[in-house]
């Protein structure tokens, strides 16, 4: 047997695999050297257009979009370089930092401060976006498919917009961080809606890794597009959350070229299908809760033949959440194939079934068992799902189930690393 430690919570979970297991992580790229310095470049040297410095005046006011407490954005130093960059152009007291909650819940104070540092939280304004405060956006117009689109009205009010992400493979809108930033990140709920709707997210190019005629981050494309972006400033991480490479300027120019290096950085190609696969939510702060594990569910389920079996370790320590719609859709059906029927049958999206619809679809392909410290059996049964407390004898019961030549593959860090069955 191979010990392998798989991400999980805010330490690790060693388990016990078969030593025939295949473990895929993200190829190993260590930090930037000077991870400052690395920043200031991407600030100073765009991909394309003009350094963030030249794009801005004296007077104006600035809008600076970051990801929330579930993702892993390095925002405590991304923040800092931008506003280093704008001193002695703009006054601190003209800037908004804007956490692109998108439908999630709203950072706390101490949140905020582990995600920024201090003297960010205690010199800049930050305020949590609320896409259920409908009088707080404005109305831009209808883009992409017939998306009607409402952004935060600070965001649509300042003179300057930056934003500022990460760029990792996403599970429905190919990959994460530019355009993301703007929309679902600071959209009304309306919007976000209508871009997680039935169809958009049943759509098999809406999936990790393709952006081009995905119909969902063509969407989100349109939008950042037609409304006004004047800088993007995104980075790559390694597995222990550490910058790799910055990357700065026009929206979609930079995104294009930061996927590349991210697709390099978290996509592997196996040569068939596994019986059983054991994935994880990433760890802290990603696993936070079941909605996000999630991605570490549909991770696995890119290389597990049908009917086999995923194992998901993800801590939950925020439950499913108990916040949003994400339990009460996924509970309202006896089954996974009844999910679908009733996500299908919908004339108008719910917020958070896009969730559940991707959940359902890969649990009706799958047999998919958690092990978490934070959701009873019975709480887990309601989503459908089973537990197991020993992640060993699960894998081990499904192997001699499955016969010889049973295969198990590994995901230790899960969606961080996107597996893909070679065509």
């Amino acid at each position: 047997m191979q010990q392998v430690t798989l991400a999980y919570g805010r330490g690790g979970l060693p388990v016990e695999l078969p030593d025939d297991a295949a473990v895929i992580t993200p190829v190993q790229h260590p930090a930037a050297p000077d991870v400052a310095a690395e920043l200031r470049r991407a600030l100073r040297e765009p991909v394309s257009g003009l350094p963030l410095r030249d794009r801005v005046r004296p007077g104006q006011t600035v809008a600076i979009s970051a990801c929330d407490g579930t993702r892993a954005q390095p925002r405590h130093l991304m923040i800092p370089a931008v506003l280093e960059e704008l001193d002695g152009v703009v006054r601190l007291e003209d800037v908004v930092v804007l956490v692109a909650t998108g439908t999630h819940r709203a950072n706390t104070e101490a949140e905020l401060r582990a995600m920024f540092g201090d003297e960010v939280v205690d010199t800049v304004r930050i305020v949590n976006h609320d896409s259920r405060a409908s009088d707080t956006h404005r109305w831009m117009g209808t883009f992409g498919d017939g998306v009607p689109v409402w952004l935060n009205e600070q965001w649509v009010d300042a003179d300057v917009r930056i934003t500022t992400g990460f760029v990792e493979p996403h599970f429905f809108a190919g990959f994460s961080g530019g355009p993301k930033m703007v929309a679902p990140g600071l959209a009304a709920l309306d919007t976000v809606l209508v871009l997680h709707d039935a169809k958009r997210i049943g759509d098999p190019r809406a999936t990790w890794g393709v952006t081009q005629g995905n119909p969902v981050h063509d969407d989100v494309r349109a939008i950042t597009a037609g409304t006004d972006v004047t800088y993007s400033f995104d980075v790559v991480l390694n597995t222990r959350q550490e910058v790799i490479a910055a990357f700065g300027g026009d929206t979609l120019e930079m995104h294009a070229v930061a996927i590349e290096r991210a697709r390099e950085v978290a996509m592997a190609p196996v040569d068939a299908p596994f019986d059983v696969v054991v994935t994880t939510g990433s760890g802290f702060p990603l696993d936070q809760n079941l909605y996000q594990s999630v991605k570490g569910m549909s991770a696995a389920a890119q290389v597990t033949r049908p009917d086999g079996l995923i194992v998901c370790a993800a801590a939950c320590e925020d439950g499913f959440p108990d916040h949003g719609s994400y339990r009460e859709v996924l509970t309202s059906a006896a089954s996974p194939e009844a999910l679908l029927e009733l996500i299908s049958a919908r004339e108008q999206t719910v917020p958070d079934q896009w969730q559940v619809q991707i959940q359902a679809r890969i649990q009706s392909a799958h047999r998919v068992v958690m092990h978490t410290d934070h959701l009873t059996d019975a709480q887990l049964a309601e989503a459908h799902l089973g537990q197991t407390t020993d992640i060993a004898a699960t894998v081990a019961e499904a192997v001699a189930a499955a016969g010889p030549g049973a295969r198990v593959c590994a995901l230790p860090e899960g969606p961080q690393t996107i597996p893909y069955v070679k065509g």
